[in-house]
């Protein structure tokens, strides 16, 4: 069992960007009716518009982070038979 406890725990500045789609939460910021696009109004437009955003930024996320290791510079504590599942 490691000693330190936020060995699992990562963090990127890419993170952030997951802000983005949240953005689409704060209702009184889309709640209008103009401008309308093909006759549909602002408020459903925007909101469709937010799903690819949404979609567009978690996908650079996880492509940005997923190669990450989750310590760095530290050597592997885990041995090959502590990863064994068998019984102990």
């Amino acid at each position: 069992m490691p000693s330190d406890p936020k060995t699992g725990l990562r963090w990127s500045n890419w993170n952030l960007l997951l802000i983005v789609p949240l953005l689409m939460l704060i209702t009184p910021w889309f709640n209008f009716d103009q401008p309308r696009l093909f006759g549909m109004p602002f408020f459903y437009w925007y909101q469709f518009a937010f799903v690819p955003l949404g979609v567009l930024c978690v996908a650079v996320v996880y492509i940005k982070t997923k190669d990450a290791p989750a310590v760095t510079g530290k050597p592997d504590k885990l041995g090959v038979d502590d990863l064994d599942e068998g019984a102990k």
